[in-house]
């Protein structure tokens, strides 16, 4: 009982991961390459195509959408920062990479920012997927996780 809990909860996790990353994927694809600052405004639109989809769905009542709208553009417009965070680390890496000298200090401060900015982004995240969580049924949540399972070739094991 206990495990099939777990993977009920893992499976709405990682289905609304799912539905984050999607988000993240195409507001900050350019051309098929990340790269470059995201317009804000271009975000908008992709969360506003992705929301429909998503709706559709899981057959989301009118109540249920203004209530998922707020909550996925907010948690959209936050985690955009942290994209130029992740970007300007791996810019800083390669630099301490190509230096003359190894400077294992400025590795070790590098590394600790990308862990506070990463546990940021995944209690952003969280947050965002247990407000979701709220509005939808379980009937919702589950179609929700067989859909991402399905588009990410996962398979259920109980």
């Amino acid at each position: 009982m206990e495990r099939r809990r777990f993977f009920k909860y893992a499976g709405l996790g990682a289905a609304l991961a799912g539905i984050g990353s999607a988000v993240a994927w195409r507001a900050h694809a350019h051309g098929g390459r990340w790269h470059g600052p995201v317009d804000p405004a271009r975000l908008e639109e992709v969360v506003t195509r992705a929301l429909k989809h998503f709706y559709v769905e899981i057959d989301a009542t009118e109540a249920q959408k203004q209530k998922l709208d707020p909550i996925v553009r907010q948690a959209a417009r936050d985690l955009l920062p942290m994209r130029e965070t992740f970007q300007g680390g791996r810019q800083r890496a390669i630099d301490l990479l190509a230096a003359a000298a190894v400077d294992r200090n400025a590795l070790e401060g590098l590394r600790t920012e990308q862990l506070q900015a990463a546990e940021a982004a995944s209690r952003r995240l969280t947050q965002a997927i247990g407000d979701v969580a709220e509005v939808l049924t379980p009937e919702q949540r589950q179609k929700l996780a067989e859909h991402v399972r399905q588009r990410r070739g996962w398979h259920h094991r109980s």
